[in-house]
This record gives C-alpha cells, sequence and structure tokens, in this order.
C-alpha cells in the first residue's frame, strides 16, 4: 500500500514542499494526483526530519494547495528494458510516443545507474567509423571514449549528430552496434527532423530514440540523458552490444539545471549555474567506458551549443575537463558553405594514436594524419601573412600550402550529409592532396608509405 499525503505547504514552479512525511528517501518516485485527477510523476530532492522537498515531472501552475495528493513508491525512476526497445521512440522520461505498444520489460532498470569501478574500467581502444572524414582522418572516435562536439547557434550540429547516428559502425561485421539519440530541449520540427532522418534510412533499427521538447517540463530533460544512459548500459553490459550515445543538447539540459536549482534558492556558481555542475556533468560523462572482460562498450558523443561562441563559457569549459577532446564547428566555414564546418586545428581527440594503425585502421594513418594537420596548419598561417604583408610576399612553397589548405577544405572536410566515406576513402583523399606539396616538405611520413599510397 503506497503512503498517500494531502499535506503540502507550498508549490514553487516545479517543487513541491510537504509536511509530516515518514520514511522518505532520497530521489524516491513519487506519483502526484492533481485536483482534475490526473496522476504525474515526480521525484524526492531533500528530506529533513518531516519535510520533504519534491520535484514534479508535470507543470504545476495553478495548483490548489489543498487538494494535491502526493504517495510515496518507494523506489526511484526507472526504465523498463528488453531487446524491444531497439527501434523505438521515447519521451524524456522513458515513455513511448510512437504509437508501438508499451515495452514488456526484461527488467528494470534505476535510472541513475551503478558506478563503474575505476579498476574494472579497460582502456578505450578500438576505432569507431563515423564516414567523416574530419572526425575519422584527424580526430578519430574510439570505443568506450567521450567525446563532445563545440557548436554554436546556427551550425549545423543537429544535422552532423544525425549524420553520425546514421553512419557510426564499429569496423568488423561479426559486431552488433547500436545508437541511443537523446535529443533534450529541442523544437518539435528538430524533433520531427530526426525521427525521419533514422526512419528514411532505416538505421532506427539499430537505434532508440529520447526526445524530450523545448516545452516538456525542465526537470523531465533532466532526467533524458539518464534514461538513455540507463537503455544504453542494458544494451552494451546485459547484450553485449557497442554502443553509441548522442546527446544532443547539452547546453539545453545545463539551463534546466540551473532553473531548478534557483527554484529551490540555491547559491549560484558561474553565469549562475549550480557550483555541482561538474559533478553532475560527470554522473552523466563518465557512465561512458569499457568494463574488462565485457563484450559490450558505451561511446558518447555530447553536442552542445556554446552561448556567444565562448569556449570558456562553463558548460564546455567543464565539458571539455571531463572528457577526452573535443570536435569543434567552425563559423567561418559554414558561412563559406562547407559541411560539416569542422575546425580541425583546435580540435582533438586525446585517444587518438590507440584507436588507429595496424589492425585497426591501416599503419599510414597516424603519420598522415600528422602530416595533414601540419601542412593545413602552415597554408592558414601563409593565408593570414598575405592577407597583411600581400600574396607577393609568399615563397613558392608558402603559395602551394595556400593551395593545399583551400583543397584540403574543398575535399578533405568537406563533403555530403548522406556520403559515407570508408577509412581507406578519406585516407586515399589525405594522400591525393599531399601531391600538392612538393616531396621534400612530405617530413612526417614515411618514405615506404609515400611509394605505397602516393599515386602519381
Amino acid at each position: 500500500m503506497l503512503k498517500e499525503y494531502l499535506t503540502v505547504k507550498e508549490i514553487v514552479g516545479p517543487l513541491i514542499l510537504l509536511e509530516g512525511v515518514e520514511g522518505a528517501k532520497y530521489n524516491e518516485l513519487v506519483e502526484v494526483e492533481f485536483p482534475d485527477g490526473s496522476v504525474g510523476l515526480g521525484n524526492v530532492l531533500e528530506v529533513e526530519e518531516d519535510l520533504v522537498l519534491l520535484q514534479s515531472f508535470e507543470a504545476t501552475s495553478g495548483l490548489d494547495i489543498a487538494r494535491t495528493k502526493v504517495r510515496f513508491t518507494g523506489r526511484g525512476l526507472e526504465l523498463p528494458v528488453s531487446r524491444d526497445i531497439l527501434g523505438r521512440v521515447f519521451d524524456g522520461l522513458g515513455r513511448p510516443i510512437d504509437n508501438g505498444p508499451r515495452i514488456i520489460p526484461d527488467k528494470r532498470l534505476d535510472i541513475n545507474g551503478n558506478p563503474i569501478n575505476p579498476y574494472a574500467r579497460d582502456f578505450p581502444t578500438d576505432f569507431i567509423q563515423t564516414g567523416i572524414s574530419a572526425i575519422d582522418g584527424l580526430n578519430p572516435l574510439v570505443r568506450g571514449q567521450k567525446l563532445p562536439i563545440f557548436s554554436g547557434a546556427g551550425l549545423p550540429h543537429s544535422r552532423l549528430a544525425a549524420q553520425i547516428a546514421r553512419q557510426a559502425g564499429v569496423l568488423g561485421a561479426e559486431e552488433e552496434f547500436a545508437v541511443i539519440f537523446a535529443a533534450m530541449g529541442i523544437t518539435f520540427e528538430e524533433a520531427d527532423f530526426f525521427i525521419q532522418e533514422f526512419r528514411s534510412t532505416a538505421a532506427i533499427e539499430r537505434a532508440v530514440l529520447f526526445i524530450n521538447l523545448a516545452d516538456d517540463p525542465a526537470i523531465e530533460r533532466i532526467a533524458t540523458p539518464r534514461m538513455a544512459l540507463t537503455a544504453a548500459e542494458y544494451l552494451a553490459f546485459d547484450l553485449d552490444m557497442h554502443v553509441l550515445v548522442i546527446l544532443i543538447d547539452m547546453t539545453y539540459y545545463c539551463e534546466a539545471l540551473r532553473e531548478i536549482s534557483a527554484a529551490r534558492k540555491e547559491v549560484p556558481g558561474r553565469r549562475g549555474y549550480p557550483g555541482y555542475l561538474y559533478t553532475d556533468l560527470a554522473t552523466i560523462y563518465e557512465r561512458a567506458g569499457r568494463i574488462k572482460e565485457a563484450k559490450g562498450s558505451i561511446t558518447q558523443i555530447p553536442v552542445l551549443s556554446m552561448p556567444d561562441d565562448d569556449k570558456t563559457h562553463p558548460i564546455p569549459d567543464l565539458t571539455g575537463y571531463i572528457t577526452e577532446g573535443q570536435i569543434i564547428l567552425s563559423r567561418d566555414l559554414h558561412r563559406r558553405g562547407i559541411y560539416p564546418p569542422i575546425d580541425v586545428l583546435p580540435s582533438l581527440s586525446r585517444l587518438k594514436e590507440k584507436g588507429i594503425g595496424p589492425g585497426k585502421t591501416r599503419e599510414d594513418h597516424s603519420p598522415l594524419s600528422n602530416q595533414l594537420f601540419s601542412a593545413y596548419a602552415r597554408g592558414k598561417e601563409a593565408k593570414e601573412l598575405a592577407v597583411i604583408l600581400g600574396e607577393a610576399a609568399l615563397s613558392e612553397e608558402d603559395r602551394l600550402f595556400v593551395q593545399f589548405s583551400e583543397a584540403f577544405e574543398d575535399r578533405f572536410i568537406r563533403q555530403g550529409e548522406y556520403e559515407d566515406r570508408s577509412i581507406e576513402e578519406t585516407l586515399t583523399i589525405g594522400w591525393e592532396l599531399l601531391r600538392i606539396l612538393p616531396r621534400s616538405e612530405l617530413k612526417r611520413v614515411k618514405e615506404e608509405h609515400i611509394k605505397k599510397y602516393m599515386k602519381t
């Protein structure tokens, strides 16, 4: 029998304060029965003697305090899981929104998960092919890695995220691969775009979508990434699948966290965000990884739009501390019509060398990547020099590097939204571009690789 209370003392935004409560537990799931008879969910935020602070997952505006009932379930917020979640679309609380049947669960999992023992973690070492040259060639994604995408308002991070979700896979046909896609605070048009993208390419069959719309309660937004990661943990560690989790947009998640924090009258930290923002983000990002002797793995790509394109803003700043690199989108490349507008120079994959090379991609991958990066950086410097001193001040070698940088952007970075390049195609394009430069300038690649891969 559920304990029921009619002792609501105060309602502020999504927060409900109860008094005279016995035996409540932190993070316990509650049912809130509104005066019109409808029932919503919430959970326990704080317990102090007989006072309990709840957060409601439903809108609370205009509620009658005297007629609102609260029932304590004695358990946390859970996600019902089975293999049948593949191919389905859920809301931010794990309820089906695709007109399909409800999930008959093999088990119910607490969405806060169980922390991975650091000793049990295995090091990420296997290459994941996204089909995007600017990522696969220069900043590769490794199985078990956390590699965020830093974007800005108006940049095509939604299209890029959808492309990665459609195309990503572990090299080797014997591996079972799945994509968990969690969208937070997006518009109805964006949600429809993502759902149609998955359905039109049949990628939906190996995907699970969690959609939280902009007009959904902020508190639901906080549960959405945890729902997605709980589904990922089930697929990875119960069904031995390799799972890629894409979380978009973490900025809206952090805004919801700030909204709840303000309603709780907590002392604000940087830019008004709660002081525990770092810890909270870590509870999400650190649920990626590999476990020794487990076949499955969880790889994460959080996507966040930097306010005012500011990398020092608390959200990208703290994300950078927790994750293993970043893919940065360039407004300049976007203005020039280059898709995907990935700025490869400030982008970084800290686990790059662990996931490429003989037996994983190809033996020339690492030196070729270093040579392309170096040549592109020198070409960009030469272009900036030409703006200041004029093109006449450039040497013949500098002009070749400028030509290389322009060709690199046009052929290597630029690719179609539905163009899925294999790692071999990406490396081939890289070698073709190096033919622009004098052989004497190719100092980072081995002579044996030049003879083998550079077609003359």
